[in-house]
């Protein structure tokens, strides 16, 4: 069982639009609406590959019923902790190119009661849990200590955590050695403080965030591929893709391959990658299912391309 933490979820609406024209009346040609947030879709990935899920999240107002019953729809457990707030509703744009506009609301601002009965409600819930998969932004009203609480905790308890965030909730709680972060490209540059222009300098970032404390480091590198730094080596995946639909959530897809395959090696990296992949090739939000997925594109080298150019150098 894959227990999930998003302490930000989201209702998320996608349109696909043939162009976005700022100022003009733009007709969707598609739309979609799913229940949102790093770790819920982390979740939903995990329940479309048939593996038990359960996720944690706090759900307030008729946003966060309809998260709930979207949930529900979809076959996925859920442990909400009810919060006063309204829970966010987020936008997505998509156009035929693959170009990509969001537009996330911040979220409620959670009491210190709540921010306590969301920690409870993970230690209540992960008894025999082989993952903990703590995703996404910290919503107002939580320090961003909170993830580190958290890390200590489950580790305490035993439990294995995967770390999904960025900024100074990714540094606070690299102390407490999670077992695995899963930056992107902008998010390592960002905890190194420096600029990132090919695989090499990605592969040091990942070193140095081990330093810093974590286990392993699994950075996701865009059109270029994933990057694992862990005991046992570091290892590089890229697949084919024919065509981006849609990025939406395709990071979290990559993260619930990962935890699926095991979490570590090859193996686990190879599934990332082609859960990865898949996801781009889905409308909105879309999490892939096993019939979706083309492990026979996925190349995995222990040979390290270092000098490969970004396509997307992470400033």
């Amino acid at each position: 069982m894959i227990l999930t933490v998003t302490p930000n979820p989201s209702l998320d609406r996608t349109y696909e639009v043939p162009a976005l024209d700022r100022g003009e009346v733009v007709r969707a040609t598609g739309d979609r609406m799913d229940p949102g947030g790093k770790g819920v879709n982390v979740s939903r990935a995990v329940a479309a590959a048939g593996v038990r899920t359960v996720a944690v999240l706090p759900l307030g107002g008729a946003p966060g019923a309809l998260v709930a019953r979207l949930l529900d729809e979809q076959g996925i457990e859920a442990a909400p902790v009810p919060v006063a707030g309204q829970t966010r509703s987020n936008i997505a744009v998509a156009e035929p190119d693959g170009t990509l506009t969001k537009i996330n609301a911040p979220g409620p601002e959670l009491s210190h009661e709540e921010c306590e009965a969301l920690l409870a409600t993970v230690g209540a819930r992960s008894a025999g849990a082989d993952w903990i998969a703590c995703c996404g932004s910290l919503p107002r009203g939580l320090a961003p200590s909170w993830y580190a609480d958290l890390v200590a905790r489950a580790h305490a308890a035993g439990a294995r955590i995967a770390l999904d965030t960025s900024g100074p909730a990714l540094l606070a709680a690299l102390a407490e050695r999670p077992d695995v972060v899963k930056p992107n490209a902008a998010e390592l540059a960002e905890a190194v403080g420096r600029p990132l222009a090919t695989v090499g300098d990605a592969v040091k970032a990942a070193g140095e965030l081990r330093d810093m404390g974590a286990r392993a480091v699994l950075a996701s590198l865009g059109a270029d591929g994933q990057l694992l730094v862990e005991d046992s080596g570091t290892y590089f995946a890229s697949a084919r893709v024919d065509a981006v639909r849609s990025n939406v959530g395709a990071g979290d897809s990559s993260l619930a391959g990962f935890l699926i395959a095991g979490g570590t090696g090859e193996r686990a990296l190879a599934s990332a990658v082609a859960h990865g992949a898949a996801a781009v090739q889905l409308p909105g939000s879309a999490m892939p299912s096993p019939a979706d997925l083309a492990p026979e594109a996925v190349t995995v080298t222990a040979d390290v391309p270092l000098d490969r150019v970004l396509t997307e150098p992470a400033p």
